[in-house]
């Protein structure tokens, strides 16, 4: 069965806090939280950086969930002009960021960019447990 929810979060700080509850909700309501923290931590990693790196003044970018068996595939979509690649360099031992894609990388399944005619999706895929099967699972 696929399932699939987005919504779309202004161009503040604060929308990465709404990212992560919003992303928390869906996947409770899927009944998928095996991989509730990884998937929590991949959309503050790439909510941040389209914030700081996609998308313009008074635009929006958008956080889509999809659900497709065991796999969850989370994609945030910003309107920037920006080309982006996921070969990010190794972030210099000093700084304090620079890491975020390199954690998504290590945590995801899959990971990669989409190019849109206007802006780009970055996007993860995480294989997951169904309700059905972990709780089948878990009564053995």
């Amino acid at each position: 069965m696929l399932l699939s929810r987005h919504r779309r979060f202004p161009r503040s700080r604060a929308s990465v806090r709404d990212a992560r509850a919003f992303v928390r909700q869906v996947l409770t309501g899927w009944g998928h939280t095996d991989r509730l923290d990884d998937i929590t931590l991949c959309v503050s990693e790439l909510a941040t950086n389209a914030l700081l790196h996609g998308v313009p003044p008074g635009r929006e970018y958008r956080v889509s969930l999809t659900l497709d068996g065991s796999a969850i595939r989370l994609a945030v979509r910003d309107s920037g002009d920006r080309q982006f690649g996921i070969d990010v360099p190794e972030a210099d031992p000093e700084a304090c960021s620079g890491r975020g894609l390199r954690l998504a990388r290590e945590v995801a399944d899959d990971m990669g960019v989409t190019q849109d005619v206007v802006g780009k999706s970055v996007w993860v895929v995480l294989k997951t447990v169904s309700a059905s099967e972990g709780a089948g699972k878990a009564a053995c």
